[in-house]
């Protein structure tokens, strides 16, 4: 039996689930939050991290575009 079909069955259940929830993930960093999960890093502490790195990227965005209507 090949465990690759079921593990991407999986990945293709729980994206659906995340774009259902509007999360915002694409494949590649859900898989990366379930690699990182699977390695007992706490879910919490990923959806916080990832809630900061957004966060930090609209605040560079914003200040980028001020800077740009300056000129």
């Amino acid at each position: 039996m090949d465990s690759a079909k079921p593990t991407a069955e999986a990945m293709d259940t729980l994206l659906e689930i995340s774009r259902i929830l509007n999360t915002g993930l694409d494949a590649k960093t859900l898989s990366v939050c379930v690699q990182l999960c699977e390695l007992g890093i706490n879910p919490e502490a990923i959806a916080t991290v990832i809630k900061e790195i957004r966060t930090q990227t609209t605040n560079l965005e914003t200040q980028k575009m001020s800077t740009t209507t300056k000129k």
